[in-house]
C-alpha cells in the first residue's frame, strides 16, 4: 500500500518579524523633536521675553498665550503689544501686520506644502509657516521628509513659542524687563539660520552679495522708502536668477 503525502506539506512557512515596525507616527514625532531641538532653544528666551513685554505693558498674563497661539507671528506680536495698549485703528494693525509679514508671500513658493495631506493639516502649516519652520524645512536635509514630519515640527515649534511666552508672562514680576541679552536672542537665531542655509548652498555666494547690493541701490535711489525698496530689488534678483539658471539648465538639457 503506498503512503499519503501530508496536505500540509506544500504550504509555505509563514515568516514573523522578530520585532514589530515602528509607527510611523512616533517616528515622524521623535524626528521632528530632534530637528526642532535647536531652534526651539533659540523660541524659548524669545517667548520669556516677549511674556514679560505683555504684562510689563499692563496686559493680563492670558494675553501672552492668546497672542503667540492666535496671532504666532514672532517680531508682528512684539508689535502688537503697544498697539493693542494703545488701541490703535484695525486698519492700521491690517496695514502693519501686511508690511511685516509680505515675505510669507514669497515663502510659500517654495515651502514644501505640497507633501502635507489633508485639508486640517495644510490650513495649519499654512498658519505657521514661520521663518524658522521655513528655514528649517527647505534645507537640504530636509528634501525627503514626509509631511507628518513637517507638521509636527511646526506644532513643536509653536509649542516651544507659547510655553516661553506663557512662563514668561507668569514669572514676569520675577525677570526684570531690562534683562541683557532677552532682546538679541532673536537676532542670534536668524544669524544662526542664515550660516545654516549657507552652508547647504555653497555654490549659491551671489546671495549675500546679491542683498547688500540691493541695500545700497535702495539707500541711494529710495532713502525714504529704504526697506520696501530693498526688499522689491532683492526679490527682483533672485526671480531674474532663477529664471536665468533655469533656462541654462534646459539648455544643457537639450545640448
Amino acid at each position: 500500500m503506498g503512503t499519503v503525502a501530508p496536505a500540509v506539506a506544500d504550504a509555505p512557512a509563514l515568516s514573523i518579524p522578530a520585532t514589530a515596525p515602528s509607527h510611523p507616527r512616533c517616528s515622524d514625532i521623535a524626528a521632528a523633536l530632534r530637528d526642532s531641538a535647536s531652534v526651539g532653544l533659540g523660541l524659548v528666551p524669545l517667548g520669556l521675553a516677549f511674556g514679560v513685554v505683555v504684562t510689563h505693558a499692563g496686559l493680563p498674563w492670558w494675553c501672552a498665550v492668546l497672542f503667540t497661539s492666535l496671532i504666532y507671528a514672532g517680531s508682528l506680536e512684539f508689535l502688537l503689544v503697544p498697539l493693542a495698549v494703545a488701541a490703535v485703528p484695525l486698519a492700521t494693525v491690517a496695514l502693519t501686520a501686511f508690511l511685516v509679514n509680505v515675505r510669507h508671500v514669497f515663502y510659500s513658493l517654495s515651502f514644501p506644502l505640497h507633501r502635507v495631506n489633508g485639508r486640517l493639516a495644510k490650513a495649519y502649516s499654512t498658519f505657521a509657516m514661520t521663518d524658522e519652520a521655513y528655514a528649517l524645512t527647505t534645507a537640504d536635509n530636509a528634501r525627503d521628509w514626509p509631511g507628518r514630519r513637517i507638521v509636527w515640527l511646526q506644532v513643536l515649534l509653536q509649542v516651544y513659542w507659547v510655553l516661553g511666552a506663557t512662563v514668561g508672562a507668569l514669572l514676569s514680576t520675577l525677570i526684570p524687563s531690562n534683562l541683557n541679552g532677552l532682546d538679541f536672542a532673536m537676532t542670534a537665531l536668524f544669524t544662526v539660520l542664515a550660516l545654516d542655509a549657507l552652508r547647504d548652498r555653497r555654490g549659491d555666494l551671489p546671495t549675500p552679495v546679491l542683498a547688500v547690493l540691493s541695500a545700497l541701490i535702495a539707500r541711494w535711489l529710495f532713502p525714504g522708502q529704504f526697506l520696501l525698496a530693498a526688499f522689491v530689488l532683492f526679490t527682483a534678483g533672485l526671480t531674474v536668477r532663477r529664471l536665468v539658471a533655469d533656462v541654462a539648465a534646459r539648455g544643457s538639457a537639450d545640448a
